[in-house]
């Protein structure tokens, strides 16, 4: 077993991988230190759903990486088409015009050639239809601005993609954790390692991090996010601890971002402290939109129609670990269940069902009765019954003089039966993290790169605040992590940089 590499990349999950292919396709070697053992490999994006963000112009753009896409579904389906600037615009939205923008403009440029190239290397996609689409008269209409996932979600992607860098020749160690960069005069030399309780240097003229953030870092956490913040669950893996950040800050990167933000989510009240890779996704619960949510108190306390879900799930978990208790219940009637994914009929759902409203919150465990009923009596009366019910688009049907309106979806709660489904906060990845530039070499505090030195994946900072466009982070990671694997390969090789 070397030693000595072209490339070393710490982590094991979509970025890291991408990292890996795109330096070796440059000739570099290269290892993978992945610190998960192998039956858990794959970092937060085994976790995923498998979407990916990407600009699109309709069909011709998705039959570039989903050939085997039938007519049938051709004409039985309304791709739309999300444009470069509607991209854009998106990202400055959601993130309130914090994210860096040369970082959003090189994720979106280059987002319709990666998931192309990622196809080229074996990932095979299919088009969202349980997610992004709803078949309205007859035919299914995407919204939202995803249009394609990885066969078989996020595990299906990192398969793939760890069968395309076993073939190419990519080395890669499990249970192998990075606890040091090494440097010398002429800048990063290696890396130090602890595996199997034994220490060891490694050498290399390069070096990528993409080990994730610090989610699965309880003290990080409340350090960063606040208090409250070591009782979230986490969504996925439990070896994202900001390891790659803490070293990477030892040498003198700058941090950069939103260290008090993160992607959190409406989770299964009761499920595991760390996410389930036999069924990763199936604890989110993301049919808000068409319900209402309350607390302990019975009061609502969000605007559950304020936009398309994926612009918002991920800031809700956080709303919801603001509530007395740190949960919150979804509240249906029968009129919207059936537009609930399967994630609400999945195995460990906590879930209240009544034929009365009455009987509906005596089973919902922990509720305030009275202040419930009269949340669903005030709530029901607020509604614009003569606006129609569209959930394919942003159909206006709201709720007027509630101290927090519901802008749109705002179907009544009358319908017998009614259902209920517990929740609370799952965080997915925090925001903060080191400051790279657009050929992803990591900053300095001068802003002047560290030589060799290189990061992609959840631990890049100044991309996302205070919220996030759905499955814009395995795009971002995919990205960055292709030329970050570019550019760590001309770096250690003297080859010319896109930088240069």
């Amino acid at each position: 077993m070397s030693t000595s590499y072209d490339v070393i990349v710490i982590g094991g999950g979509n970025a890291a991988l991408c990292a890996a292919l795109s330096a070796r396709e440059q000739g570099a070697s290269v290892l993978v230190l992945e610190r998960a053992p192998e039956a858990a490999r794959g970092g937060n994006s085994a976790y995923t759903g498998g979407g990916f963000r990407m600009v699109h112009h309709g069909v011709e753009t998705v039959r570039s990486v989903v050939p085997d896409l039938s007519e049938g579904e051709i004409a039985n389906t309304d791709f739309g088409e999300y444009t470069a600037e509607q991209y854009l615009d998106d990202l400055g939205r959601v993130t309130q015009y914090y994210c860096d923008p040369d970082l959003a403009e090189t994720v979106v440029r280059r987002s319709t050639e990666t998931v192309q190239w990622l196809h080229g290397r074996g990932v095979r996609f299919v088009p969202r239809f349980g997610r992004y689409a709803f078949k309205h008269e007859g035919k299914f209409k995407f919204f939202g601005g995803t249009v394609v996932e990885a066969a078989g979600g996020g595990r299906g992607l990192v398969q793939a993609e760890y069968q395309a860098a076993e073939k190419h020749g990519v080395e890669i160690r499990y249970g192998a954790q990075a606890i040091a960069l090494l440097r010398g005069r002429e800048g990063l030399e290696g890396v130090r390692i602890r595996a199997h309780g034994v220490e060891e240097d490694l050498r290399a003229s390069a070096v990528v991090l993409a080990s994730g953030g610090f989610e699965a870092n309880r003290e990080w956490r409340t350090r960063y996010l606040g208090p409250g913040w070591d009782m979230a669950k986490v969504r996925g893996t439990r070896y994202n601890t900001g390891d790659g950040i803490r070293m990477a800050l030892d040498v003198g990167a700058q941090a950069y971002g939103q260290w008090s933000g993160c992607h959190s989510v409406s989770w299964e009240r009761y499920a595991p402290d760390f996410g389930d890779l036999e069924r990763p996704i199936t604890l989110s619960r993301n049919g808000y939109p068409f319900s209402i949510m309350v607390n302990a108190e019975g009061r609502r306390f969000v605007d559950e129609g304020a936009d398309f879900r994926n612009y918002t799930y991920a800031k809700y978990g956080r709303a919801v670990l603001e509530q007395p208790g740190s949960y919150a219940w979804h509240v249906f009637d029968s009129q919207v269940e059936h537009l609930l994914h399967e994630e609400y009929r999945s195995k460990g759902t906590t879930k209240a069902q009544a034929n009365t409203l009455e009987e509906l919150v005596a089973r919902m465990e922990d509720v305030h009765p009275g202040r419930f009923l009269e949340t669903v009596r005030e709530f029901n009366a607020a509604v614009k019954r003569e606006v129609a019910f569209n959930p394919n688009i942003k159909d206006g049907k709201c709720t007027t003089g509630l101290a927090i309106n519901k802008s749109n979806w705002a179907s009544p709660i009358e319908k017998a039966p009614f259902s209920a489904y517990a929740v609370t906060c799952g965080i997915t990845f925090t925001f903060g993290g080191l400051k790279i530039d657009t050929a992803t070499r990591v900053l300095d505090i001068a802003d002047a790169p560290l030589p060799g030195l290189y990061a992609a994946g959840e631990l890049v900072g100044g991309l996302f605040y205070f919220n996030y466009p759905g499955s814009s982070g395995l795009m971002a990671g995919s990205v960055f992590g292709r030329i970050a694997g570019r550019e760590a390969a001309a770096h250690a090789r003297g080859g010319q940089s896109m930088a240069a």
